[in-house]
């Protein structure tokens, strides 16, 4: 897969990372000399020390092969530009972060799937880990939708019983969902007639902000 990477700050430095493991065909732009020299040394990529929203660029980059472009930059207007371009140059897949929740609305007209304020993603995952350590992988999702997974003890009401049961009882609400399990190494979508035991590992999908009471209850 080919992938242009437009900035390699902390959060590009990470797509880069992440893209680098899965051994797809990496080009990174970044303007500033020294960043672009330490992603070079750190990562077999290729780096264009240059300036994003020069249309010569992305296409030195590939743009018209590429089949996703990645924008990261700190500036909005700089993004806008990049994804402007991108779009008009036929890149299939144009992903790009949103520094500025306002700003949205110019993304998505041009079609372009975009990331909200990444540093409250951060914010949001550090705050409730620390909140609720017995809550493991936390990610907040759009319109306070949620996803986590609780390791049941000896007391949930869900241990002993099928997913199916639980709903009937009222023991999980109508709202949360149980999408997953980790049991013994072994990871499984759950089923209605899944039966959840004590030491699961089970992934929720809340479609509002769960409570600090329901997830105590939960856990047991």
């Amino acid at each position: 897969m080919h992938i242009i990477v437009v900035g390699a700050g902390t959060v590009g430095s990470c797509v880069i990372s992440l893209a680098a493991a899965e051994k797809d065909e990496i080009v990174v732009i970044e303007s500033d000399p020294d960043r672009a020299r330490d992603v070079s040394r750190e990562f077999d990529v290729t780096v264009l020390d240059a300036d994003a929203t020069a249309g010569e660029t992305l296409r030195d980059a590939g743009a018209e092969r590429a089949d996703a472009l990645i924008v990261t930059t700190s500036d909005d207007a700089v993004n806008l530009m990049v994804v402007s371009i991108a779009v008009e140059l036929g890149v299939p897949s144009v992903v790009s972060v949103v520094n500025e929740k306002e700003h949205t609305g110019f993304f998505r007209r041009l079609r372009a799937n975009v990331m909200e304020n990444p540093e409250e993603v951060v914010a949001a995952h550090l705050y409730n880990t620390a909140k609720r350590p017995r809550l493991h992988d936390f990610v907040a999702l759009p319109e306070e939708s949620q996803l986590f997974r609780l390791e049941l003890k000896a007391k949930s009401p869900l241990a002993g019983r099928t997913v199916a049961q639980s709903e009937k009882d009222g023991r999980l609400p109508e709202n949360l969902r149980a999408v997953a399990f980790l049991r013994k190494g072994k990871k499984a979508l759950v089923t209605p007639d899944t039966k959840l035991e004590v030491g699961d590992l089970v992934t929720f999908y809340s479609l509002d902000r769960a409570q600090d009471g329901l997830i105590t209850r939960l856990i047991g």
